[in-house]
């Protein structure tokens, strides 16, 4: 079975175990973390459990709720896309693919959040000082990571590709 499904399925295995991982590291720290109190872990990272009705950086957190529907279309709206061009990918470009995986695993993660919480946990805290960097999860780390990965991809293309065997004729 070579086919785009069999493609879309190998590859939504993935996002599903990413999507695991994200959902229990969300549930360990909403059930072992007090809101808003950081917890030490090294001189540049905390602990500390957030809810963020917002997007990225809290954008829109405070604009009254609404946001979370428009959140919620368009992680609906992105994730049936990627699952389309994960299923018009090419074999010969797994790194594609895999940044394909990595954003619709995170979309999806924080997609269930919004639809079951009405908002969004964040646990992972960067910092340094005084200078705190926005709290993030797992499906923010997936997406981030599969975004750069598609921007160095669309930067040298070709490079990136691998065909592992192009006698066999198969996309």
């Amino acid at each position: 079975m070579n086919t785009p499904l069999r493609q879309v399925l190998v590859w939504g295995a993935l996002a599903v175990l990413l999507l695991v991982a994200d959902q229990y590291t969300k549930q360990l720290a909403s059930q072992t973390l007090r809101y808003g109190e950081q917890v030490y872990v090294t001189p540049f990272l905390n602990w500390t459990l957030l809810h963020n009705t917002g997007a990225a950086f809290s954008f829109l957190a405070d604009a009254g709720g609404w946001q979370n529907t428009l959140f919620s279309v368009i992680a609906i709206l992105v994730s049936l896309f990627i699952v389309y061009w994960l299923a018009t990918t090419p074999r010969s470009a797994p790194w594609q693919a895999l940044a394909l995986t990595l954003v619709l695993s995170g979309a999806l993660g924080n997609l269930y959040d919004r639809l079951t919480l009405g908002y969004v946990v964040d646990f992972v805290q960067f910092h340094y000082r005084q200078y705190y960097w926005p709290a993030f999860n797992i499906a923010d780390s997936a997406i981030t990571v599969g975004a750069g990965l598609l921007i160095i991809q669309s930067l040298f293309g070709k490079e990136i590709s691998v065909d592992t065997n192009p006698a066999d004729g198969e996309s």
